[in-house]
């Protein structure tokens, strides 16, 4: 629910300015909105789970997720819209370290790979599927208040899942000493400051009549974010927990897994959104019918999820690098198609080429979870999964605020033609494609340094981490 409600709105964005007359500064921020209070809780969120009890944290961001979900439904303005918005991206944010830092906690070996499968297989289906659903509930509810369900068909099922949750998920440790929560408030005010500011310029980019001084907002972006990491190294220092523990960053691990992860979101999000726009703004199709199209896409990259999360723990990062060559592959096809074929066939024909890369899709994302997260010390495993969510989640407002801004920069150049929008669309594809590239690289970084820090059997590697943690589970 948490991740689809960051692609299920984009179709129903008109549905929401006809109904409640919203602006284009309104309907940014109903979009933006979430996914910035949606990062900025995710690592303070996961540090309070790792020190009192996870299940506690899940359910209440749950339970939070549910009324916010609600109240969205059913108010009357697009500022009281923006504003809620805000409130359930909080919510979320709640919830998502705490699924990490579970599978971290109640699973090892193998079985940690097949969980981050099930895992993966939920992140590419939700942010897949969510254009489709959308556009499924709007052809039943109407396009004019169809919108309100999009939000209100997350109160059903989180009421089913709370009290599941309570009941299956384990609560504290009793075992473990209640630790006590020392929150740098500091370094969260810095990394938040930071994060909003460098991604202003971003989230107000829309190709059309933006002003070039919003850049400007970089700079002191990147001043805020090199404070923050003075500030955490002099935390660590005086012996203080620091909202980025020292033991992830010296984690060469989770360090470059995380960075392969915010340059694949950076590209893999900012896919669906420009497709979306093409097929419904270009070739005029219903939202349903757009979201069919992503379709394949969804479903190849919840099957290969499953394989990925079983051949991990043998082969390692291999199956990463294969992944994104696929992506690659894929988003290389949709290129020439998108440019060269326009129409139905087209449409059929960018199906496909999304196919292969959502079977590709499903060996990138579980797979580097599970690298990444492999060697992080069980009692920051939340912050981890926080940190971790965080980069994925500002990677991809990066992500989709750069090819939608070449996208609209194309129309802009060369009219509203289906012709243009078939450029346009190629151009966007790029963006996302060079940003999969740059995954790519880091990946094969990763490779050759496991390779040679390991005799050259990545999966060798693999395995003998597997069998350390299933070796040392009684002790831990």
């Amino acid at each position: 629910m948490t991740l689809l409600d960051v692609s299920i709105v984009n179709v129903a964005l008109p549905s929401i300015e006809s109904s409640l007359g919203a602006g284009p500064s309104q309907i940014q921020w109903i979009v933006a909105g979430y996914t910035l209070a949606f990062g900025l809780v995710l690592v303070p969120a996961g540090r309070i789970g790792d020190l009192f009890s996870r299940r506690t944290m899940f359910v209440t961001g749950l339970a939070g997720f549910v009324v916010t979900s609600a109240v969205a439904g059913l108010v009357q303005d697009a500022t009281q819209l923006s504003v809620v918005r805000l409130a359930q991206g909080i919510s979320a944010g709640l919830v998502n370290p705490q699924v990490l830092a579970l599978i971290q906690q109640l699973f090892s070996g193998p079985e940690r790979g097949r969980a981050f499968g099930a895992f993966g297989t939920t992140i590419g289906v939700s942010t897949a599927v969510g254009p489709l659903l959308g556009g499924a509930i709007l052809a039943v509810f109407g396009e004019q208040e169809g919108w309100r369900g999009v939000f209100l068909v997350n109160v059903p099922i989180g009421l089913v899942a709370l009290p599941l949750a309570w009941r299956w998920l384990p609560g504290r440790d009793r075992s473990r000493p209640r630790g006590k929560l020392h929150l740098d408030v500091v370094g969260l005010l810095l990394l938040g400051a930071a994060t909003v500011v460098g991604m202003l310029p971003f989230v107000l980019t829309t190709g059309q009549d933006d002003d070039p001084a919003r850049w400007f907002l970089l700079a002191p972006g990147i001043a805020l974010l090199v404070a923050f990491v003075l500030w955490e190294r002099r935390e660590g220092r005086r012996g203080n927990d620091p909202v980025v523990a020292g033991a992830l960053v010296r984690t060469s691990s989770f360090s470059v897994g995380a960075l392969v992860g915010i340059a694949y979101f950076a590209g893999f999000t900012g896919i669906f959104l420009v497709v979306t726009l093409y097929l419904q703004s270009g070739l005029g199709f219903e939202p349903w019918q757009a979201g069919l199209v992503q379709t394949p896409f969804a479903v190849l990259s919840a099957v290969t999820s499953q394989i990925g999360g079983r051949l991990v723990s043998e082969r390692g990062r291999v199956v990463v690098v294969v992944g994104l060559v696929l992506v690659a592959v894929g988003l290389t096809a949709a290129d020439i198609v998108s440019a060269a074929v326009q129409g139905t066939g087209g449409a059929i024909a960018l199906s496909a080429c999304l196919a292969v890369s959502g079977a590709g899709g499903g060996l990138v994302i579980s797979p580097n979870q599970t690298l990444t997260l492999a060697e992080v010390p069980r009692s920051v495993a939340g912050v981890a999964g926080g940190v971790l969510q965080t980069g994925q989640r500002v990677g991809s407002a990066v992500g989709v605020a750069a090819s939608t801004a070449v996208f609209f920069s194309t129309l802009v150049s060369g009219g509203r033609g289906e012709k243009t929008f078939g450029l346009a669309l190629s151009h966007g594809l790029r963006v996302s494609l060079g940003l999969v590239l740059l995954a790519l690289v880091l990946a094969l970084l990763d490779l050759r340094r496991r390779a040679g820090h390991h005799g050259g059997h990545d999966h060798h590697a693999a395995r003998h981490r597997s069998e350390q943690r299933r070796g040392g589970s009684v002790q831990g």
